[in-house]
């Protein structure tokens, strides 16, 4: 007897399908909590080997995989593209509850095999690496918004430092929002304001410098809003934007350094920190949003994983543009694609194969534009990664030039 569940994945609860033997023998609706599984788990303890089967839907399935993993159980997780390709038919009837009966039918036919379950650190490594995205995503915004607000009041301030960003810089911002705050001190209270608004230790000539520069500074503004006032709320603004950029900032490093606490133990870290231009931010990213590259059976599996696989349209005597899919993992894709650049600046003082191939496909480029060769230089860094991490290697450029 061969018993197959078709579980429908949404926000709060499941369409369950039970198929014995080809034929629908039950179906439900569970809600995605203790109660609901129990119910599965219950259905899942009264035959022998259930093979399940439901699509990845983001956060929503996390739970019901979370579930099966706990209790022990196989199960295959179909990619909702690849769910889609398999179920479509002609004649288009689509409920949540055929759904789960299709993905069930539609095992008897592809027989899939049991999803690859990774270990636990891929896991946390994954949900560190989006908090971290997330993070830098909110430091650009709060980067914009503060640049926006500082033209209004102090936009000279912006050239205090060779650029405006970073610790430093954010304090002088808090500490001197307009030029009244600079204009109204004497320049002994200024050179003090200025050393205490940094936590790190600085030099009586780097404040003396500052403190110049400053009054320089505040000299040649002139505030868009005529007389802001010390107590004007977009000065409260400016602040409160320094402020939120360096608790971010703050939040980001002590989510990197439990990213490498976690990779280190890891035998690809050490390989991935290798490969020149590749540090330790980046080798937890791509290990985070790859996983266990040991379970793709070839690196042009990893490539489709990411959607940097070629899309080929030919008909008749028509044949279009070759242009990647983008169908992957977007996350994976923009890390990668900021790698092969890293690779690229580092190669001055740290050759690479990878950097090698990357300046000779734009030098032989028609175009102005880097992202073909970018891509095609993605493809080969993968290829790479897949044959060190597959050997237990470590990354060696005179070996590649025998190649």
């Amino acid at each position: 007897m061969r018993a197959v569940f078709g579980i429908d994945v949404s926000k709060a609860s499941s369409e369950v399908a039970i198929l014995v033997n080809g034929e629908k023998v039950h179906g439900y609706t569970m809600s995605n909590d203790a109660i609901g599984f129990a119910r599965l788990l219950g259905d899942l303890r009264t035959v022998h080997k259930p093979e399940i089967i439901f699509e990845a839907t983001g956060v929503y399935s996390r739970r019901l995989q979370a579930f099966l993993d706990e209790h022990g159980y196989a199960y295959t997780r179909l990619n909702p593209l690849e769910a889609k390709k398999q179920l479509d038919s002609l004649r288009v009837r689509k409920t949540d509850q055929i759904d789960a009966e299709k993905l069930a039918q539609s095992q008897f036919v592809l027989n899939r095999k049991p999803t690859y379950v990774q270990e636990e650190v891929y896991q946390e490594l994954r949900d560190l690496s989006r908090f971290y995205q997330n993070l830098t995503e909110d430091i650009v915004r709060a980067k914009n918004r503060l640049h926006k607000v500082l033209q209004v009041t102090f936009s000279e301030l912006e050239t205090i430092l060779s650029t405006p960003t970073g610790e430093q810089y954010w304090n002088l911002v808090i500490a001197f929002p307009c030029k009244d705050f600079v204009l109204d001190l004497s320049k002994d209270k200024l050179s003090e304001s200025i050393r205490q608004s940094t936590s790190k230790r600085i030099s009586d000539k780097r404040v003396a410098y500052l403190a110049e520069k400053l009054i320089t500074l505040a000299n040649q503004s002139y505030c868009a809003v005529c007389a802001v006032k010390k107590t004007s709320p977009i000065l409260e603004e400016v602040r409160y934007y320094a402020k939120e950029l360096l608790r971010l900032s703050e939040q980001r490093q002590v989510v990197l350094d439990q990213m490498v606490e976690l990779a280190q133990p890891l035998p690809e870290y050490d390989i991935l920190l290798s490969i020149p231009g590749i540090a330790e931010t980046t080798a937890t990213s791509i290990i985070g949003e790859l996983g266990d590259i040991r379970r793709f059976q070839s690196a042009n599996q990893i490539n489709a994983f990411i959607g940097i696989d070629l899309r080929h349209y030919e008909s008749g005597n028509f044949l279009a543009k070759e242009h990647i899919t983008k169908r992957g993992n977007p996350y994976a894709r923009k890390i990668l694609f900021k790698c092969i650049h890293n690779i690229a600046s580092a190669s001055h003082t740290k050759p690479c194969h990878i950097a090698d191939f990357y300046e000779k496909r734009k030098r032989q480029s028609q175009t102005t534009s880097t992202k073909p060769h970018t891509i095609a230089s993605i493809h080969r860094l993968i290829r790479t990664m897949y044959y060190l991490i597959m050997h237990n290697k470590l990354y060696d450029y005179t070996l590649t030039q025998n190649q």
